[in-house]
């Protein structure tokens, strides 16, 4: 395997094309967007990621990377694109369907075809039936492998390299194919497997965190209905030696956690009885920190006889990132727009401007103010210092 296509080059495809391209093979990324192809052809990024800019700068130098709109014959090809959930919660599989599609043309005998994308079970198994029934004279002689990503945003390079993968294949030898494949620039341990079990291992990592984190949310409803300090309860509960609480936030956002356990409650509905109380818990933080706020807006009126000016502060779902897909914070930010009459300043440091919002500089909404609500613990946030005559609202512990 020495040429290799992406097909996606979005918050995950784009650094995995660039490692492997630091690594030796020959990259080709593939977009649809034209802009996306420009910029990373001209060794720019379109997404925020500590480092990334300065390696894809590099490797396209090199003629390691380059990006184009369509795809082209290779040794291996990667599908990286999104995996969103319908409206009834099920899984949306045809932006895989259409990648997948896509490369059939290109693949010829010993050619590896790997899923990254999160993807419900049996899906890898459903796009090698179709390569397949198109190619039949294919059967048995290309590997098919899924291998799913489990990286950090904002440490994204780092992950790709160091983390464990787990991989399995339709089959014994599609899994040491795609393991010589990621054994070229992985340093933590490859763990070989099939490809249904690699599929549920991701939903699954997805679900813990989700779990853990709902306990959390709920933990902090709690504490605000019984006047006690979530911070302070959770820092003295993880003096227990077997306890780690995991901090709570506005809701939970993003395409792997926000999203994931859906893929297991719709298709085991009967049994996933607690990932989908999880998930449902996590939604509703969400709302609960909205209706907070509101209620917030509501008694300043009634003691100023004035409607307030808040600062909504942050927009990404996660701390210093520029990502804002499934973000409760950009959804609490429209409803507090929609349902007050109060003038609403929005700010995300990561973002210069966004389709939707008027993006206002943090230093000039916090001091214009009267409500402040943290959304985001972004690292410039945690350094404003505390005025006593602007009412706070902190969501996600940037006062703690």
């Amino acid at each position: 395997m020495n040429k290799v296509v992406f097909i996606g080059l979005g918050y995950i495809g784009l650094p995995t094309a660039a490692v492997a391209a630091s690594h030796g093979y020959e990259v080709v990324g593939v977009d649809v967007n034209p802009v996306v192809v420009d910029t990373i052809n001209q060794g720019k990024v379109h997404i925020i990621e500590p480092d990334l800019g300065e390696m894809v700068q590099d490797v396209v130098a090199k003629g390691a990377l380059r990006a184009v709109t369509q795809p082209e014959p290779a040794d291996a090809f990667f599908i990286v694109v999104p995996t969103p959930f319908k409206q009834n919660h099920r899984a949306d599989i045809t932006y895989v369907e259409s990648a997948t599609r896509s490369v059939i043309p290109f693949l010829k005998e010993g050619d590896l075809f790997v899923i990254e994308s999160t993807s419900p079970v049996f899906t890898t198994e459903k796009m090698a039936d179709l390569i397949f029934k198109e190619r039949p004279e294919l059967k048995d002689k290309i590997s098919v492998a899924y291998c799913p990503e489990r990286v950090l945003p904002g440490n994204t390079l780092y992950e790709l390299v160091q983390n464990d993968r787990v991989i399995g294949g339709i089959d014994q030898a599609s899994t040491e194919k795609a393991m010589a494949f990621y054994s070229r620039f992985v340093k933590g341990t490859l763990h070989p497997t099939n490809a249904r079990t690699a599929e549920m291992c991701k939903l699954t990592e997805n679900s813990s965190r989700d779990s853990q984190i709902a306990f959390a949310n709920e933990l902090s409803m709690i504490c605000d209905k019984a006047g006690v300090n979530v911070w302070e309860l959770i820092a003295l509960a993880n003096k227990h030696p077997r306890v780690n609480i995991l901090d709570p936030g506005c809701g939970v956002g993003g395409h792997c956690i926000a999203v994931d356990p859906w893929f297991i409650v719709s298709d085991y509905p009967e049994q996933a009885q607690l990932i989908k109380r999880a998930r449902e818990t996590n939604d509703y933080k969400a709302d609960w920190c909205a209706n907070r706020i509101l209620e917030a807006c509501d008694q300043f009126v009634q003691k100023y006889d004035y409607e307030p000016v808040v600062a909504c502060m942050g927009l990404a779902f996660k701390p210093n990132i520029d990502d804002l897909r499934e973000s409760p914070a950009k959804y609490i930010a429209s409803r507090i727009i929609s349902e007050s009459r109060a003038e609403v300043l929005i700010v995300e440091p990561n973002i210069k401007s966004h389709s939707s919002f008027n993006i206002t500089p943090y230093q000039e909404a916090y001091e214009k103010a009267d409500i402040v609500v943290w959304l985001v613990r972004h690292t410039p946030f945690i350094s404003l210092p505390k005025d006593e005559a602007r009412i706070e609202l902190d969501f996600c512990g940037v006062r703690r």
